[in-house]
């Protein structure tokens, strides 16, 4: 496939950072002499040594040695370790068609990224195409890479099929070249909750595959999903999925560790991008995460991998009764008041108001003066001025008490 089409000008002019490149290669020869960049010496660093305990009671070490390397400079891409250890999780749990492609073919790579958000934030590619996605939290973001978005009707089941075809069938020149590029949440999805269909997925890749475009599967939730379903990773048999991927939700927000995996010359550009921006991913978070899953494996709840430490049964299990609780809850106070679908995956209830047609006050007023924090709809529309009848609600915080306390202050239930 030939993927200059899907490039924005900045990105196909692009070339690697000579520092970075002669670095990235001098970590591959360890006798090397390093005359070359600006590495500090890691024995002026202060931290030695760092020991954490896990909740199993088991505890990492990191050692003097290891402690030199995750304080300095890494490759751009990733480290090589942690790099191979997500290509065999990819191939265990997707087993993408593209992994033993040749690169021109869209062979599947990977790059490590400072959460999911910075992958996201890289996929820059052709300036101001039309983007394809339904309701979302980052159409400020689609729109600052330079993208005029394009509203695609979504119901309980996530965007409807049809109606993408209808917008690709119908559209016009003077509407601009056709969309490139659809984003999806496809589990759990941001703010409505729904996962995609195992169907609608194989609908909306024919599809790619007809209109050519690339699908960009942003799955954070992939790991919080209490029935599993197939990804467009592993249905791609062309090269146009470009999946990121996030530990944030399972082993921690703040340490930022994600990663995209998709056609090697695309994430070939993403790492040009990163080498005159972030550089890399933090080495600690990489290193200390890796040492994380190696000594404590994989297990999944569908599927075992030899690891207990993503998406472990238990976590599956807290978000389920989450959100058990927050259902329970609302179908004793919010009944007659407002409508809301069951959550499949994520963290988050999508609450369709009764009788008003839009909730900005009463969300941004009312519920903050009665200490009660929601999402306005608006907030998750192309133009964020538009009236929504809907709130989001997150399951993913609040114990079961303060959820079941909402009742006496929430002004929802005062209309």
């Amino acid at each position: 496939m030939d993927y200059s089409r899907f490039l924005s000008v900045v990105s196909a002019s692009r070339q690697g950072n000579p520092e970075r490149l002669t670095h990235d290669v001098a970590k591959k020869i360890p006798s090397a002499i390093m005359l070359s960049g600006d590495m500090p010496n890691p024995n002026s660093f202060p931290f030695k040594t760092a020991s954490f305990t896990i909740d199993d009671g088991t505890t990492i070490e990191i050692g003097e040695d290891l402690m030199k390397r995750a304080l300095q400079y890494s490759e751009t891409s990733g480290i090589p370790e942690l790099l191979s250890w997500l290509k065999d999780l990819q191939k265990s749990l997707h087993n993408p068609p593209t992994a033993n492609y040749s690169p021109d073919q869209g062979q599947m790579e990977i790059c490590v990224t400072t959460g999911s958000q910075e992958g996201l934030c890289k996929v820059r590619l052709k300036a101001k195409s039309n983007f394809m996605t339904d309701l979302s939290p980052f159409y400020q973001q689609l729109k600052a890479l330079g993208a005029n978005i394009v509203r695609v009707p979504s119901d309980k089941s996530g965007i409807i099929p049809k109606a993408l075809k209808d917008i690709l069938f119908k559209w016009r020149p003077e509407n601009g070249k056709k969309p490139k590029f659809l984003y999806i949440i496809p589990n759990g999805s941001n703010p409505a909750g729904i996962s995609l269909s195992t169907d609608r997925k194989k609908e909306i890749y024919q599809l790619a595959r007809e209109y050519d475009f690339l699908i960009i599967e942003d799955d954070p939730y992939y790991f919080l999903q209490f029935t599993k379903a197939p990804t467009f990773l592993s249905m791609d048999v062309d090269g146009r999925v470009i999946r990121s991927d996030s530990f944030s939700k399972i082993i921690s927000a703040g340490l930022r560790l994600g990663f995209l995996t998709g056609p090697k010359p695309l994430i070939d550009r993403i790492v040009l991008h990163m080498q005159v921006s972030t550089i890399h991913t933090s080495t600690f978070t990489q290193a200390s995460d890796l040492d994380l899953l190696q000594t404590n494996g994989l297990i999944l709840p569908w599927k075992q991998l030899g690891s207990p430490i993503l998406s472990r049964n238990i976590v599956v299990e807290f978000y389920r009764a989450q959100r058990n609780t927050m259902l329970a809850a609302a179908d004793k106070w919010l009944k007659d008041l407002a409508d809301w679908y069951v959550p499949t995956a994520g963290m988050f209830l999508w609450i369709k108001i009764k009788g008003i047609s839009d909730t900005h006050q009463l969300v941004m007023e009312k519920a903050l003066e009665k200490g009660i924090c929601l999402v306005p709809g608006r907030g998750f529309h192309r133009d964020s001025s538009e009236p929504s009848p809907y709130v989001r609600a997150s399951f993913s915080f609040a114990s079961p008490i303060q959820i079941d306390q909402v009742r006496a202050n929430c002004p929802l239930l005062h209309l």
